[in-house]
């Protein structure tokens, strides 16, 4: 095994810790309010230094909506909070046209989505119409009012993060999100549970309403362009990027690895990742390393990212429901076989 990925000239050390110096920072700050969930906290800043959308889910309490609220808190920029719901309409995210009577005008009146993080709380709880005009801020970074095309930020270098948590053991009054729209996150979290020792934590902190612990807003904009524009001077060589493309082709001709699988891919899987999934691994991977303080990408950093960008893209077929297999199961024998460069 080769594992030589080092760039033939590499970013300075002292300049990938300067730029990682805020991003640290603001975890911390995270941290003096959520108990453990590590790994939701370093998927959401991953989402932050590469403009990610992040979709978490989980069962309720699990303090998805207070970490990304105490994110948000940390930062010094404009959030809003959706609550959705089956009554929800496009207008209520995106704004609308208000007519004036007096000089007989419309004057727009931008919606909640005009923020550079967005919390779409429940989101599986709204109505299609309103996935579908979600599904352009996404994608586009703009929205349509009327006749006439809105950028979500002032600036094009400010981020634009939409932050969904779904809870997925109740099926009342909720709407599946639709595959094109679970393709735009970058990643797609399962929460679970905190430890024993977490949970305990949990207690002793935040018993007492009154003395919980609060965040100070001490993360600038820029702090966030910085750190991105090292994050996408990340080296991968090659061997990475070849290793990124066989796992994602992977899925949807797994004959074609040349491997033998613990399951029979074939049968399992009814349809595979999109290209997006080759350039999400690609991103997600650099920001990975750059948290870790390097200036290259590794076949670990694929692998602490590849669960939560593939699971919500490999679409099983009826066989493995009815075996108990999930995509979670796939990905992980993808990961189990295929050689690492």
């Amino acid at each position: 095994m080769n594992t030589n990925t080092q760039p033939p000239t590499e970013l300075s050390d002292e300049l990938i810790a300067e730029r990682a110096a805020p991003i640290a920072s603001l975890a911390e700050q995270v941290s003096t309010v959520v108990v453990g969930q590590h790994h939701m906290v370093r998927s959401l800043l991953i989402g932050l230094l590469t403009g990610g959308h992040v979709l978490l889910e989980g069962v309720p309490g699990l303090a998805k909506t207070l970490t990304v609220n105490t994110l948000a808190d940390a930062m010094h920029a404009d959030f809003s909070r959706i609550q959705f719901t089956p009554d929800l309409l496009p207008a209520d995210l995106i704004g609308t046209l208000i007519y004036s009577p007096k000089d007989g005008t419309f004057t727009p009146r931008k919606g909640p989505i005009f923020a550079n993080i967005v919390l779409a709380d429940e989101i599986n709880r709204a109505p299609a119409k309103v996935q579908s005009a979600l599904l352009e801020a996404m994608q586009e970074r703009q929205v349509t009012i009327g006749d006439t095309t809105y950028p979500l930020t002032k600036d094009p270098t400010e981020p634009f993060l939409v932050l969904a948590t779904q809870n997925p053991i109740e099926q009342e009054g909720t709407y599946p999100l639709p595959e094109a729209q679970v393709d735009r996150f970058m990643l797609k979290l399962s929460v679970g549970y905190p430890s024993p020792a977490e949970e305990r934590e949990i207690i002793e902190r935040m018993v007492d309403q009154d003395a919980a612990p609060k965040v100070d807003a001490s993360i600038t904009l820029s702090d966030i362009a910085n750190a991105r524009s090292i994050v996408n001077s990340i080296y991968i060589d090659d061997k990475i990027k070849d290793y990124i493309v066989t796992l994602v082709q992977a899925t949807r001709e797994p004959a074609n690895a040349g491997v033998r699988f613990e399951h029979d891919l074939e049968t399992l899987i009814e349809y595979g990742a999109s290209p997006r999934a080759s350039l999400n691994l690609a991103r997600a991977a650099r920001a990975n390393a750059f948290l870790e303080g390097r200036s290259f990408v590794t076949p670990t950093d694929i692998k602490a990212v590849g669960m939560d960008v593939l699971r919500h893209r490999v679409l099983i077929s009826y066989e493995a429901e009815a075996e108990g297999v999930t995509s979670e199961h796939i990905v992980r024998d993808l990961f189990n076989h295929i050689p690492i460069p």
